[in-house]
């Protein structure tokens, strides 16, 4: 147990950067787990963490013992968990989801899943760009949108309607567009969760009505599109999950209700080549459940 504890001790200190920081979400202090990480790297015969006063990182021998050795401290774990009477979760849980999603749909909905598993350590990366799942260790994705050409599997978690947003700032100065086609004299922003940047999809009646547009401003964060629209800098297409409190707030007014945007798919996504984790699954089994039950 001592070694698997090492190993558990490594994985987190290289993920971390941290000496300091792995000491800490352990309750231990930093000089035994810097001894126990040594004591491991001297009984490999390799260097595994490549240390300066500032900051830790693993060396290439490091890289790949991290990626061979977090599969196999999660496989125990899901041995553990696969034969626990109480039905409790323990270990850790990497998500990874888009920052917006996680902050305003997943993190306000967690308490009830941490309440029932208060010994499984859960992590959400939060990032708006696809991470590489496999290197990243990341045990299941939250995506939005149709999945490129993917080798994992896949569930079908929701589906967010786009919307097409600006503040009451901006419309006061420059009008209301009437039309999809009258967004081509407006500033627009563009971000992450337009599906094509520079060409937005409207549908009535039957007529389909593409329009291809010039941003004013990308930004590669959904927060950052919502707080240049709030702060009325133009126009922008987004998620209805992601700007429903700015609406409900009168911070941003949907513009062209009459007219039908893009439904966008949300998934989970589980990677090739490793199994799905119990935890894994559970988590989005509960995040199913939480958006059938209170939909966003």
């Amino acid at each position: 147990m001592k070694d698997i504890q090492t190993l558990r001790l490594y994985t987190r200190v290289a993920r971390l950067g941290s000496f300091s920081a792995a000491a800490r979400e352990s309750g231990m202090v930093q000089s035994q787990v810097s001894r126990m990480v040594a004591d491991l790297e001297a009984s490999l015969g390799v260097r595994l963490l490549a240390r300066t006063t500032r900051a830790v990182a693993p060396t290439e021998a490091g890289i790949e013992f991290l990626a061979r050795m977090e599969p196999i401290l999660a496989a125990l774990d899901d041995a553990e968990n696969s034969v626990r009477e109480t039905g409790e979760l323990r270990g850790r849980l990497r998500v990874g989801m888009p920052s917006t999603m996680g902050n305003r749909v997943v993190i306000p909905r967690l308490s009830t899943f941490a309440e029932r598993h208060p010994k499984l350590h859960i992590e959400l990366l939060l990032d708006d760009t696809w991470q590489d799942m496999v290197r990243e260790a990341v045990d299941v994705g939250i995506r939005v949108g149709e999945l490129p050409d993917a080798t994992g599997t896949a569930r079908v978690v929701g589906t967010m309607q786009r919307v097409v947003v600006a503040a009451p700032s901006y419309l006061s100065r420059n009008g209301s567009p009437e039309h999809p086609n009258d967004l081509t004299v407006h500033r627009i922003l563009a971000g992450p969760a337009a599906t094509q940047a520079s060409s937005w999809k409207f549908e009535r009646d039957g007529v389909i009505v593409p329009v291809e547009l010039d941003p004013y401003l990308s930004v590669n964060d959904t927060e950052g599109a919502l707080t240049a629209a709030v702060n009325g800098l133009g126009i922008t297409s987004t998620t209805s999950w992601a700007c429903r409190e700015e609406i409900d707030r009168g911070r941003l007014v949907r513009l062209l209700p009459d007219w039908k945007t893009a439904s966008m798919p949300v998934h989970a996504y589980f990677p090739a080549g490793r199994a799905t984790r119990l935890s894994a699954r559970s988590f989005v089994d509960f995040l199913v459940e939480e958006l059938a039950t209170h939909p966003v």
